[in-house]
Order: structure tokens, then C-alpha cells, then sequence
């Protein structure tokens, strides 16, 4: 085992944390996988205090998919290929629809999506896993925030219902009876709203419509599709396009995952969920929610399903799990123990516990053992 593969173990600063996570998102778009891919970098920034990486033979591991992952993919992949120089693992984040096609299709090693592959996408996927079938492995958590741009008013309170009335156009101004009734106490002007939806499909898409129609079935009656449902507003491709917007648009609010409004210094709502205080997205209130979730699929899938709608108190409930799609028999031979080296790292103790430095929510313990079990039984 030991000539097949080399055992590297890097020790690095804990101080230096921040100067990593900023040098990983400043290179975003970097390399020749298009636009905003991942590669490697060789940066000499530090990020974690100690990477023990059991690591393959030389090999390239192409992926792509959610932009809700895409942060953590850039630190994961930047501390995995110090480790194993000899892997190359590009990650371009096109959205989790476009990441599940060009995975079915055989065009990626692994695909990252927001929400779990349909019944019909895992019949397809057999034409790809010779022998097996797609599975979903559940590999980071994290809120799905909503951010707005709308200074003097710093601090802002929104409950489902009014979220849902807001995204589908019926609440049109934020002085809207609706909002004064959350925020007695903030000043708010008139400005029309300007609501900023996702034009790609996208799991994040899905997971807030999900929230939308489990928590106010009667204000949001639409399904929770990939693609969006409601009407009106504006949109733009990918979490960076829809954060630029906001950023750039006086009255507007969208939905992002937490790390791009922390990057982009977007402001964020605080969740009225009928407790006692209203909650602000942190990776501790998505843990918080994502505990609520279980595990529902079938064999090596772990698929898991939340249940929205529930009042605990310092609970975050607009929450997602990312997913990396793989085949449980039939993965390529060329990638495979690369594949196997670098999931096995994302699902460890080291790969977990620097999620929420960088505003992820790190898997439950009992979940990150199942994904490391499977990761092990890939062939």
C-alpha cells in the first residue's frame, strides 16, 4: 500500500488561517478549466494545524458543479494538493444542474450539487457507472443566506411568509406593512424592492424554495425546483453573479451561500422562525438546523432530507447540504484512487474542522464516518 501511495503530513500555522482563506479566494477563475475553476496553486499561505493525507499516484480528478460548495472546494483542494503534488483536482463551479449533466454524462470524475440527483438522474447515471449507479455523498452544510442592500437599516428581520411575498413580487417596497410589523424600530424608506433570483439551475435555488413551500406552503406555491419558480425580480448566473447584484443594486436582496455575503460584506436577514429571537446564519445556527435532517437514501446513497417549518430556538432554517456525486461501481480507473485520496480528506477530521472558519457548517460526526465508510468502498 505504502509504494502504491505516500502518507504526507504538513503542519501549518493556526495564526495564518485568514491569509489562506483570502489567498484561496482571491485566486478564484484561475487556470484553464474556465471560468472560476480550481486548481492547484502552490501557494505558501498555512491554513489548518496539521493534514494527514493518505495520498494516490499521479492523476488528474476533473469536477464541477455547485457554486454554493465552491469556497470550500478552493480550500480543500489548495490543502490537498500541498499534500499530494502529484494530483491535480479542477473544480469549475458552473451551478449544481450543470455539474450533475456533465457528470452523468462521464465529462467529470465527481460532480458537486446543492440537492440530491431525481430517480430519473440515477437511472441515467447507469449509462455512466458501468456495473453500479450514481450515489450522493453529503460532504459540507452550510446557510443559505439572505442578503440586502439597504443602508441606515443594519439590522433586519423577515419571516417566511414575507420572504415568500418579497421573492414573488407581491411585496414590492420595503416599507411594506408586512416588514414594519418585523422591524418596529428601523427606519424604512419606501425604495421599491429589487429581488435577485438565480439564472442558472441550482441547488441553492432548490434548497430556498424548499424552505419557502415546507415553511409557508400558503404564500409560496411552487415546487422546489433547480430552476426558479416565482415571478418577476432579476436575476444572474451562479452565488458571485447574484451577490454582485445585490452589492450593486440600491434596494435589492438575494439568496447566497454564507461565505459570499461574508466576502462580499453584504449585510444578511435574521429568520423570525416563531422562537423566542430571531436567528442570524452562522455555521453553528446550520448545524443547528441541519441536525433536524435524515438520512433517506437507499444502499450507498446518503441522501438526507430536512424538515422545515420547526421553531427551536438557535436554529438557522434555510439551510443546505452539498453533495459530491460519484459512481459507487464503475468509477474511472485512472481517477479512482485520486478520487478515493481526496474525498477520504474532505470527509476527515482535518477536512471538517476548517469549515467554519470559512462560514460552512462541518458534517455531524456520525454523517462524516458513513462518508468516509463509503468513500473506502468506492470501485
Amino acid at each position: 500500500m505504502q509504494s502504491a501511495r505516500a502518507r504526507r503530513v504538513i503542519k501549518r500555522s493556526v495564526p495564518a488561517v485568514a491569509a489562506a482563506v483570502a489567498a484561496t479566494l482571491l485566486l478564484a477563475g484561475c487556470g484553464t478549466g474556465g471560468p472560476g475553476a480550481t486548481h492547484d496553486r502552490g501557494s505558501s499561505a498555512d491554513a489548518s494545524p496539521v493534514v494527514d493525507i493518505d495520498c494516490a499516484g499521479k492523476s488528474q480528478v476533473p469536477g464541477s458543479g455547485s457554486t454554493a460548495q465552491q469556497n470550500v472546494m478552493k480550500y480543500w483542494i489548495d490543502q490537498y494538493q500541498r499534500a499530494c503534488p502529484g494530483v491535480q483536482i479542477a473544480y469549475n463551479p458552473l451551478g449544481s444542474g450543470a455539474g450533475a449533466a456533465q457528470f452523468l454524462r462521464g465529462a467529470t470524475a465527481f460532480g458537486g450539487s446543492d440537492s440530491a440527483l431525481k430517480p430519473e438522474e440515477v437511472e441515467l447515471s447507469k449509462q455512466t457507472c458501468t456495473g453500479g449507479r450514481a450515489i450522493n455523498l453529503p460532504m459540507a452544510g452550510g446557510p443559505i443566506a439572505v442578503g440586502y442592500n439597504l443602508p441606515g437599516v443594519d439590522d433586519l428581520v423577515l419571516d417566511a411568509p414575507t420572504l415568500a411575498g418579497i421573492f414573488d413580487t407581491r411585496i414590492t417596497t420595503w416599507d411594506a406593512p408586512q416588514i414594519r410589523a418585523l422591524n418596529p424600530d428601523a427606519e424604512l424608506p419606501s425604495t421599491r424592492i429589487r429581488p435577485v433570483h438565480r439564472s442558472d439551475d441550482s441547488g441553492t435555488t432548490q434548497n430556498l424554495q424548499a424552505y419557502l413551500t415546507g415553511a409557508a406552503p400558503a404564500a409560496w406555491p411552487y415546487p422546489a425546483e433547480k430552476s426558479w419558480q416565482a415571478r418577476g425580480g432579476g436575476s444572474a448566473n451562479g452565488s458571485s453573479g447574484v451577490v454582485s447584484e445585490v452589492n450593486s443594486s440600491y434596494g435589492s436582496i438575494g439568496y447566497f451561500e454564507l461565505s459570499f455575503a461574508a466576502s462580499s460584506h453584504v449585510p444578511t436577514v435574521r429568520i423570525d422562525t416563531g422562537a423566542a429571537e430571531p436567528v442570524a446564519p452562522s455555521p453553528e445556527s446550520a448545524s443547528a438546523g441541519i441536525a433536524a435532517a435524515r438520512v433517506t437514501g437507499q444502499g450507498k446513497d446518503m441522501s438526507l432530507k430536512f424538515r422545515y417549518g420547526h421553531s427551536a430556538a438557535g436554529a438557522y432554517p434555510i439551510v443546505l447540504v452539498t453533495y459530491e456525486i460519484v459512481c459507487d461501481k464503475g468509477n474511472r480507473a485512472a481517477t479512482l484512487p485520486a478520487l478515493k485520496s481526496f474525498l477520504t480528506y474532505t470527509a476527515s477530521d482535518e477536512g471538517q474542522q476548517a469549515l467554519t472558519r470559512i462560514h460552512y457548517a462541518p458534517l455531524p460526526d456520525t454523517v462524516a464516518t458513513q462518508v468516509r465508510q463509503t468513500v473506502q468502498s468506492l470501485s
